[in-house]
This record gives structure tokens, sequence and C-alpha cells, in this order.
């Protein structure tokens, strides 16, 4: 497998990420190795918090709420996915698939970490691929947290906003990260944010794996992630410990994705669901506070 690495100096000076990097490398699955970067903030003994990004996004988009759950003791782990942020990059789009990713996360975080009563925060892919990885190691996890996520099976039509984007992901000639970001989130971005978001593709080659990740969803029953995905769900539906939603008002790729969780998972009863106000798909960017208020009282209640 090849693999691109984008180049240190592409992430000096970021906006708002004085964050020390972490690196663990991994077996890419066809004998070779791949770098993952993780941050890795707060007290070494506090709560840990596993904060996953989703697509096209980076560990950048966690750079708001992570001073705000340390600073309550906390302690955060928000890793790049393999394809992001400053991991390695395959090359190629088939590379990249949903089983791929799952496995590479379980070695480069929930082993090589040996993650222990865990919250698990997850958003976009960040749920799809987290999800699988709580379902895969449940007594590792104390709690989950999602929003603006899901863990589809291929069952029922997905939203028009999502074959949209879909669409869009494997035609348009250019990707362009920063303006995807920026049109998903309801906060006016910098141009350094932005650029900050554009940083770890320093051409369309590195893009392979944001490309392929909207062709990665299941969208019908046959697909061949939609039995672990099935599988997944037989968890949650055993799931007793505290299982939390908070999407945001203003995403149309999401919406209603909570519901199934509400009605399936035992642990969602009775819990504090909130609806993150005036916030876009990107919600981290927009209710950052709101976030990590519900985190840190989740974890506080027990």
């Amino acid at each position: 497998m090849k693999s691109l690495r984008t180049p240190d100096d592409r992430f000096v000076d970021l906006p708002d990420y004085p964050f020390a990097p972490n690196y663990v490398d991994i077996d890419d699955l066809d004998g070779g190795t791949l770098r993952v970067h993780y941050l890795d903030e707060g007290p070494a003994d506090g709560p840990v918090v596993l904060a996953m990004h989703g697509e096209p996004s980076w560990s950048y988009l966690y750079r708001k709420i992570i001073p705000l759950l340390t600073a309550a003791g906390l302690r955060v782990i928000a890793p790049d996915l393999i394809g992001f942020g400053k991991s390695d990059k395959p090359s190629e789009k088939s590379d990249y698939t949903y089983a791929r990713h799952v496995a590479w996360m379980q070695e480069a975080i929930i082993d090589h970490l040996d993650l222990r009563n865990a919250t698990f925060f997850g958003q976009d892919w960040g749920g799809l691929v987290g999800l699988r990885l709580v379902a895969n190691n449940p007594d590792r996890f104390a709690r989950v947290v999602i929003g603006n996520t899901g863990l589809p099976t291929g069952e029922g039509a997905p939203s028009d906003a999502f074959m949209a984007w879909q669409k869009f992901s494997q035609e348009s000639p250019v990707f362009p990260i920063g303006q995807i970001l920026q049109g998903a989130t309801d906060t006016a971005l910098t141009d350094g944010e932005v650029a900050a978001y554009d940083a770890p593709f320093p051409d369309e080659t590195f893009k392979e794996g944001a490309r392929i990740f909207p062709s990665l969803v299941p969208t019908s029953t046959d697909d061949p992630a939609a039995p672990d995905n099935r599988d997944a769900w037989k968890v949650f539906m055993q799931w007793d410990k505290p299982f939390i939603c908070c999407f945001s008002d203003n995403d149309a790729v999401t919406a209603g994705g909570d519901v199934p969780f509400l009605k399936l998972v035992p642990g969602a009863q009775g819990q504090p669901h909130t609806t993150v106000t005036n916030a876009n798909h990107f919600f981290q960017e927009d209710g950052a506070p709101q976030i990590a208020h519900i985190l840190i009282d989740a974890i506080g209640a027990g």
C-alpha cells in the first residue's frame, strides 16, 4: 500500500491549535505500516473522552472543545483518521474501506492507549467508525455521546442532501476541503481556519480518503459494511449504559438521525438529550461550549 505523508511545515502556526502531536505506527493490513496522529490532552489520570472527527475534517475540529474539557479535568484523545490530518494518507481510493478504518483505529487508539472507562463522542464519520469501536469493545466504554452521525445498515432511503454530497464527492474535479467545512458551518471561519482545514491536503492526490468516504456509507442492505453494522446494532440494542444524543438544529444531512438510537438503545432512556442550537453539520465549530458542557455533565453524572 503506497501512502503519502503531509509535510510538517503545512501545520506550522495553525490558529488555536497549540497541541503536541503524538504518533503511532500500525499495520496497514497489506504488510506495511501507517503512521497515525492523535492528540492526548489533559491530565493523564483524568476521565477519558475519545473524540472522533468526521469527513473531510481532522482533529483541528476539536480545538475549541479540548481546552474546555481539559479545564474540567478530563483527558481528551482526538485521533486523525487515516487519510486525514497529520495521519498518513493511502494514495488509492481502493485502499480505504469501512472495515479498514475500524481496524486502523482499533490498533492505533483502543489497543495502543489501552482505553478504559472512556466516554465516546463522535460526529459524522467519527460516529460511523467510533460506534463500531464501542460495539467491538463495550467493556472499555462507560457512556456514549453522539451528534450528527449514525450507524447505517442500508435500510431506508438516504436524504437528498446526502445523495447530493455523495455525487459531488465523486464527480467534482476539485474537492475544496476548507470551503466544504465553511459551507456546513454556520459560524464564519477566518481565512486562517479555512487554510488549517486545507493544511493536510497539499494537492488533490492527498484527498483520495476524503473523496471516497461518502461512497462508503452503507446505502443498501447488500453493502459490504451492512452486516458489521447490523452486528453493532445488536450490541446497542442491549446497551444499558448512558447513551446521549445531541444533534444540531440546522443539519440537513443527519436530521432525524437520533430517532433510531432514542427508540432502540435502552441506555438512551431517561437521558438528557439535547439539541445543539444555531449549529450546522460541523457543530463543533458552532456550539463548542454547549457540546463541552454536555460531555462534562454526562461524565459528572456517572
